[in-house]
């Protein structure tokens, strides 16, 4: 590797380290509110959504540990296989909790409290979680780097989380749909867990052998 390459290389790790940063700090902040909020209005989706952003604030630190082992080019592989496991075992960890508060919720008849903040947090959510995403999956894609873009599909979801959040907010306030939101995230449990096998099978996505 020349010198031109390998501080192009430097630069795309540290801009994956940035990207890593800021998926700590904000899933930190937005699990906190979620949680908070949640608990004030007696919404179990609400706050699932806050404790499915603090395993983000994990699977961001693997990555961030991810970044600070990249130069150790003999040790590259195994460390690309040992990240991608920790980030299976959230996606697992993830798919479980989801799981287990729909079926509550369902069991219950419980529908979710109106809550501003939620909606509000779920709103800004849906637009910063797909451009960190995209983000990511770009320096995974220059980095070669399966955790990466193990950890850009988690954010992705975290889209679709949001997206189910709101939805089943706007639904129980609107229509009185109270079974929306449950419905909606046990669609999303098998997706999430497939990817939490092939992460602790440490299969890379084709994207990173381009």
């Amino acid at each position: 590797m020349d010198d031109v390459a390998i501080l192009e290389r430097i630069a795309v790790v540290n801009r994956g380290r940035r990207l890593e940063y800021f998926t700590i700090t904000w899933n930190a902040f937005e699990g906190l509110v979620a949680v908070v909020a949640g608990a004030i209005a007696g919404s179990i989706s609400l706050v699932g959504f806050g404790i499915d952003s603090f395993i983000e604030v994990t699977s961001g630190s693997v990555l961030l540990w991810r970044m600070s082992v990249d130069a150790e080019v003999h040790r590259r592989e195994l460390n690309e296989r040992r990240a991608l496991r920790i980030v299976g075992v959230c996606f697992l960890l993830l798919s479980a909790y989801i799981a287990y508060e729909s079926t509550m919720d369902l069991w219950s008849k419980k529908a979710p409290e109106h809550s501003i903040p939620g909606i509000i947090l779920a709103c800004v959510s849906l637009i910063v979680m797909p451009l960190l995403s995209r983000a990511k999956r770009k320096v995974g894609h220059a980095l070669g780097s399966a955790a990466m873009h193990a950890d850009a599909k988690q954010t992705e979801f975290c889209t679709y989380l949001s997206a189910i959040l709101l939805a089943g907010l706007l639904l129980n306030i609107l229509f009185g749909l109270w079974w929306a939101d449950p419905v909606a995230a046990l669609i999303m449990v098998p997706i999430i867990a497939k990817e939490g096998i092939e992460g602790l099978q440490g299969k890379a996505c084709d994207e990173c052998r381009s």
